[in-house]
């Protein structure tokens, strides 16, 4: 007999047959002799509408407030799975974030895991029910409640994994592993029997949407295995672990993509100590996050440098850079938008050179040129206009070989949280 937790996405979930079909599932696994926790996202489109809600009423609400309403989405979907699993002759109680244990701070709509209480859920794991538990919430120290952010129940799914030393954590999505890209964009994608954590790390970070980055780090520092599966079909799934065996040859494991990418430029900064701890720490103050930094060639004692962000934090960082214009003198800014990040990953690109070249060369020759670049020993990335992106990422498909036969299995609309 194994401990297992299973994490349900938005669409596994997203309707009652779809609720029946998990369920069901959910009841094989247990009579197999295991025993079984089970982490839940919001049915569907739920939190998108709570979100438009919101909107409607106050364009700028409260983030305290936010976490209250987006949280009742996840205790529908635990109530109608304990539900549908009661029908279906089985045990089942179902417990909201804070009722499993999750102790966060207090950074609402972005709260970190302070700390675990899992009595409640290992008590009815003794008594051979199924536990359901509330993704993507918690409750802070003064009791307020709070959510994970993007990827939460991913998080909570592995931080429960973690608490519970569940034998793995298995997480059901719209395909059927983890896949060398985005099987909507290059249907004939290869699904990966296995994946380093460093390798998934980095794959999550630059944009590929299967697994969060949160949750790879919790998995990789607790020692948590993963398993990406499909909701839709039996298949084998991916295993994420601490070393994964490198096939014959394959020197990039996958690549991802970015969109909605904006490049900032300073022009004509003082070449003093400083300039970019002051201009940086001022950005990070305001929760923004920065991306690929480029400072190039100095001239007459100033210095221009570049960075990327999210587009949607562009005017934001442009008003924080203003405002340091008397500490930080500078000619200009500008900014272009539009733009989009690529990268290619793989453990085996630090023994083989070349690697960076031949990206390059299958950007250029789609006619694509490239603005900015940033390395590491696992990956390359670069920044590129956004109208050819599908053909970039697909010459780059195949220019690592990575291409197969057969086509990827997608099974449903793309999962939320």
């Amino acid at each position: 007999m194994s401990l297992i937790v299973m994490k349900f996405g938005g669409s596994s979930v997203g309707s009652t047959e779809r609720m029946q079909r998990v369920a069901t599932r959910i009841l094989e696994r247990q009579r197999e002799g295991h025993q079984i926790a089970v982490v839940v996202s919001a049915m569907g489109d739920t939190t998108d509408d709570l979100i438009d809600q919101s909107k409607a009423l106050n364009p700028n609400p409260p983030a305290r407030e936010m976490d209250m309403l987006l949280t009742t989405g996840e205790q529908i979907s635990i109530a109608l799975l304990a539900m549908t699993i009661h029908q279906l002759g089985g045990k089942a109680a179902s417990y909201t974030g804070w009722q499993a244990g999750f102790r966060t701070d207090d950074k609402h709509g972005k709260a970190r895991i302070t700390e675990i209480l899992p009595e409640r859920i290992l008590g009815a794991l003794a008594q051979d029910q199924v536990a359901v538990v509330a993704g993507f919430q918690a409750m802070s120290e003064d009791g307020a409640i709070t959510t994970l952010g993007r990827g939460g129940s991913d998080t909570t799914a592995v931080a429960l994994a973690a608490a519970i030393e569940a034998d793995v954590c298995e997480i059901y999505t719209d395909v059927d592993g983890i896949y060398s890209t985005d099987p909507r964009v290059v249907p004939n994608a290869r699904k990966l029997n296995a994946i380093s954590y460093d390798e998934m790390l980095e794959l999550a970070h630059l944009g590929a949407a299967v697994l969060h980055p949160r949750a790879v780090e919790y998995a990789k520092h607790h020692g948590v295995q993963l398993v990406v599966r499909s909701s839709f079909t039996q298949n084998e799934g991916t295993q994420v672990k601490e070393e994964a065996e490198m096939e014959q040859g394959v020197v990039v494991r996958g690549i991802a993509f970015e969109k909605n990418v904006a490049r900032i430029s300073i022009k004509g900064v003082e070449d003093v100590p400083g300039v970019l701890a002051n201009v940086f720490g001022a950005l990070a103050s305001g929760g923004i996050d920065v991306d690929i930094i480029v400072q190039s060639g100095i001239s007459n004692g100033k210095a221009d440098f570049s960075f990327t962000v999210n587009a949607d934090d562009c005017e934001a960082a442009l008003g924080v850079i203003e405002g340091l214009r008397k500490e930080v003198p500078y000619v200009e800014t500008s900014t272009e938008s539009g733009l989009v990040k690529v990268s290619i990953v793989g453990a085996g690109m630090v023994s083989n050179p070349g690697v960076a070249a031949q990206m390059f060369e299958a950007i250029y020759k789609q006619g694509v040129s490239v603005k900015m670049v940033s390395t590491s020993e696992i990956k390359v990335s670069c920044v590129i206009e956004a109208e050819p992106l599908q053909e970039v990422v697909r010459a780059l498909h195949t220019a690592f070989g990575l291409d197969t036969s057969e086509e990827a299995f997608v099974g449903g609309p793309k999962e939320r949280r």
